[in-house]
């Protein structure tokens, strides 16, 4: 069980989840290492961390031998969520979204070991592929083809939990994986391509909303408040997993994208623009083993959550207005 005032190491820190990790991690009371390559991380997303004296940013690819590692303070843990994540990055960073799935997990499981750390994988919904079973359950195998478009992202992430299941099992070390569904929220990148972030930036700036394919495909997100308190719940238990964080909440792409246009209160038009190869049709978490296991279940409603993101993304675009203070209310 892990406890409070330790010194965890989180790889891939200065990412959109892992920024908002290293915050909670620091506000209830552990002492937390940043390492990034900020090859799709942002210094800007733990800038307001650089002054705690309990936080450190080192800028480093963890794809990089371990004797290469910087002297880095023995951690009690190891959260790893280092990779690109959305499919603009990875299908423009193929090989090194690989090297980091195998090589980065490697590293960091190794430098776990080395220190008797508890080690976490991020995982993704990804590695059901197109799924034929649903809602997705953590015994499902998944639907995958290990050679399409999305394949870097895919495979990396399934060798990497292959990887920390073998560390487990051969070596007896402490692991967890946890399976990331899809998760929004402040500090997206408004250049992700991911659905909310595009959804948000065009009906700011008045745009039409590009819908891919149909827009009937299904996906099911949550507020990243609530993914991390999934994930560190997962963290501090003694559960080895997989488990699913996300939220069961299914809805169409197109219902995604009227919600957004509702918060903000634009008149833009949804229009449809061709669909990604392999994108899947249908995509919700079945998340029994975190309710039951961890206590835990998403707590941040669709509303809310993206009235906060669309606040957050209207302050801090300046090439963007203000939404209207009639946007913000329910």
């Amino acid at each position: 069980m892990v406890t409070r005032d330790e010194h965890v190491l989180v790889a891939g820190g200065a990412g959109f989840i892992g920024s908002h990790v290293c915050e909670h991690l620091l506000s209830t009371g552990n002492r937390v290492t940043c390492v990034d390559s900020l090859v799709t991380g942002d210094i800007t997303n733990v800038s307001s961390l650089l002054e705690d004296p309990h936080f450190r940013f080192v800028e480093f690819d963890i794809a990089r031998p371990l004797r290469e590692w910087p002297g880095l303070e023995p951690p009690g843990s190891v959260l790893n969520l280092a990779s690109p994540a959305s499919p603009k990055d990875y299908q423009r960073l193929p090989i090194e979204t690989l090297r980091v799935g195998s090589r980065g997990t490697e590293h960091t499981l190794e430098f776990a070991v080395l220190h008797d750390a508890r080690f976490v994988l991020t995982s993704t919904s990804e590695v059901y592929g197109d799924p034929l079973e649903h809602p997705q359950r953590e015994t499902y195998r998944g639907n995958v083809n290990p050679i399409g478009p999305r394949s870097m992202y895919d495979e990396a992430k399934r060798y990497a939990e292959a990887l920390t299941m073998a560390y487990h099992r051969e070596l007896g070390a402490d692991v967890a994986i946890a399976r990331i569904f899809n998760t929004y929220g402040p500090r997206m990148r408004a250049d992700d391509g991911r659905m909310i972030p595009n959804f948000i930036t065009q009906a700011l700036s008045g745009a039409p909303l590009t819908v891919a394919g149909t827009g009937t495909q299904t996906r099911s997100v949550c507020y990243v408040d609530d993914t991390v308190a999934g994930l560190l719940a997962l963290w501090r238990s003694g559960l080895t997993g997989p488990v699913n964080i996300g939220n069961p909440h299914e809805m169409t792409v197109r219902r995604v994208a009227e919600e957004i246009r509702d918060v903000t209160g634009t008149t833009s038009e949804l229009t449809s623009i061709p669909g990604a190869v392999d994108d899947p049709r249908r995509r919700c978490p079945d998340i029994t083993v975190a309710r039951t296991e961890l206590g835990w279940s998403p707590r941040v409603s669709l509303r809310e959550g993206l009235q906060r993101t669309v606040t957050w993304f209207a302050h801090s675009a300046k090439s963007i207005p203000p939404i209207s203070q009639a946007s913000r209310t329910s």
